[in-house]
């Protein structure tokens, strides 16, 4: 099996962006609203079933075709495992998110809370690496600084006290380059001018806190589940600066190895992994174990070579890989962003939902 080129799947939002996206990935934006793309996605956006799915050239989706060969696609052991009422479940969502506005603060349930009030397993923990940062003050918040009473931040909600959200939350300054962890339950924005792969749970749920600053209402803020249940889902301890060190990771822009480089801290390795290939000599092959990829082509050229064959990498192309394609070695001078799920999975997610 080979690698598939995937097509673009931009989607408009609720926020502003993506002209840097549109740029990266080769096509017109039509909407000052398309900040998004879902790569090789095989899981839709909470509620709206047709939209977020990737399609293969053609139009077949492609969860249609994982679903067709999950032992080709997953892997035999992963394939045996995965929940028989999702078989084109791969275990990750990617997106690039380019933000030409501050994002809502919001949150996402922890893999718990789904399963009590979602009826799901996965919950939404998420990670960002971020590959640009324009503006005066580019930066993201990531927790509360300090603790948060649940009556008061339900008031503030109510309220769309969005000076008092912010003003509680951790501010991180971010450049090219950054990492970082998103726990499930942990309240967050990005802000204008951030350009982020971000690697999750294969899940769209979200909780908005802030819904004021986008084009959603209230009523599509709570996923359906009311305020009082809802906001059971956040966090509201304070995430301190030494624990904030643990969620943060950086990648100098111009870091290259022989080996795939961790872009994310030991934080993540429970939900996904996030990888930099970039080979230090042209010739030289960078190795990556079999296993269902999204693969990112940040920039320059290269070579996916597997055990059935090989595909040329260029700037701006995604290619979903599935395991089949054996373990396999990129080549040149590109610079891959490889997400993949976490390496226990899927079994570790059924074993923590028990």
């Amino acid at each position: 099996m080979l690698p598939i080129l995937m097509p673009p799947n931009i989607i408009d939002h609720f926020y502003r962006g993506g002209a840097r996206l549109a740029d990266l990935r080769g096509v017109d934006l039509p909407s000052p609203r398309r900040p998004e793309e879902w790569l090789a996605a095989t899981v839709h956006r909470a509620g709206e079933p047709g939209v977020g799915l990737s399609r293969i050239d053609g139009g077949e989706s492609l969860a249609e075709v994982i679903a067709a060969d999950p032992s080709g696609w997953l892997g035999d052991a992963a394939a045996d495992a995965v929940d028989q009422a999702r078989p084109a479940d791969n275990g990750i969502l990617v997106k690039l998110l380019d933000a030409d506005q501050r994002l809502p603060v919001h949150v996402h349930p922890t893999r718990p809370f789904s399963t009590a009030h979602l009826h799901d397993c996965y919950g939404k923990t998420e990670a960002w690496y971020v590959l640009a940062a324009d503006g005066d003050d580019p930066a993201v918040w990531v927790g509360w600084s300090e603790p948060v009473e649940p009556n008061e931040l339900a008031r503030r909600v109510e309220a769309q006290d969005s000076d008092w959200m912010l003003a509680h939350l951790n501010k991180i300054p971010v450049r090219p380059g950054d990492g970082i962890v998103v726990p499930g339950g942990t309240a967050h924005a990005i802000g204008a001018g951030v350009v982020v792969v971000e690697v999750q749970e294969p899940s769209d749920y979200s909780i908005l806190l802030e819904w004021s600053v986008t084009t959603a209402t209230r009523d599509e803020s709570h996923l359906d589940l009311g305020f009082d249940v809802a906001l059971g889902a956040v966090d509201h301890g304070a995430i301190d600066p030494a624990e904030l060190t643990t969620l943060l990771r950086h990648t100098p822009d111009d870091e290259r190895s022989a080996e795939p480089i961790p872009l994310l801290s030991p934080a993540a390795g429970e939900f996904f992994r996030l990888d930099l290939i970039a080979p230090d000599d042209p010739t030289s092959a960078v190795p990556v174990e079999a296993g269902f990829a999204v693969v990112i082509v940040l920039d320059g050229s290269g070579v996916l070579a597997g055990a059935s064959g090989s595909v040329e990498a260029q700037r701006g192309q995604v290619f979903a890989v599935p395991a089949g394609f054996g373990d396999w070695t990129a080549t040149g001078v590109a610079r891959l962003a490889v997400c993949r799920p976490a390496a226990g999975w899927p079994a570790d997610v059924r074993s923590t939902t028990r």
